[in-house]
């Protein structure tokens, strides 16, 4: 039945209602030109932000509702060289190394995009070793502090909740650290011996010139660094 003022035919509603559908579900077509690995990707690195926030609110939850005196970072994170204080030297370091690294992981994925292989895999060897260089920073530390008498349940300088905290944080970060490490070894193993180049489908590459896994590894890379940020922020900062 037309329109008396218009003369065309009142639109159908199943065609709205598969028009509602469609402007819906185009994030999904554009989803679905995503390829696996990215996608995957993605959905790990969204379950370890909510992971890393929910225990970076329980450690301000704690730090604010506790009676005792937080320990002063100050002192607590201080490196003692002869009769010398130094404060927060150690992170300072640690923090600049982690940084650094995301800048050579970032020329890494430059170089695979132009398909250099070389390069990349220097590139990602040295992303290794800083990230390696951190990991054994973070190590000293943790020695350092529980040589001090630093506890889960209990330290010296003051709120017993700062030593559960500081351990299963960093703890937590420096394994991803550690796992982004071994994954950066692996692959750059695969592309200095040319498998990205080869015309097979391997781990890791489903055809001759795909680099992606090395774009992959660095959305990972780089999501490890930003949160570290974070941790230097709330742990060594406030």
């Amino acid at each position: 039945m037309s329109d008396a003022r218009t003369g065309h035919a009142p639109p159908d509603s199943g065609e709205g209602l598969s028009g509602f559908v469609a402007d819906w579900s185009s994030d999904q077509r554009a989803f679905k030109r995503v390829s696996w690995g990215k996608a995957m990707m993605w959905i790990l690195l969204l379950s370890d932000t909510f992971i890393f926030g929910v225990f970076l609110v329980a450690y301000m939850t704690a730090r604010s509702s506790t009676p005792e005196a937080w320990p002063n970072a100050s002192e607590v994170f201080s490196l003692h060289i002869g009769d010398t204080n130094l404060p927060l030297l150690l992170i300072a370091i640690m923090t600049f190394v982690l940084i650094s690294s995301s800048g050579t992981m970032a020329m890494a994925v430059n170089s695979a995009y132009r398909k250099a292989r070389r390069p990349t895999a220097l590139l990602m060897l040295a992303t290794a070793l800083l990230g390696a260089t951190f990991v054994g920073m973070q190590a000293f530390e943790w020695t350092k502090l529980i040589s001090e008498g630093v506890r889960p349940w209990g330290n010296p300088w003051g709120a017993e909740q700062f030593g559960a905290s500081f351990f299963m944080i960093t703890g937590f970060h420096g394994t991803h650290v550690s796992i982004g490490v071994i994954f950066l070894l692996l692959v750059a193993w695969k592309v200095w011996r040319g498998e990205f180049d080869q015309d097979r489908r391997t781990w890791l590459c489903s055809g001759k010139g795909d680099y992606e896994a090395v774009e992959i590894l660095g959305l990972y890379w780089h999501f490890v660094d930003l949160v570290w940020v974070f941790i230097f922020a709330f742990f060594y900062l406030w």
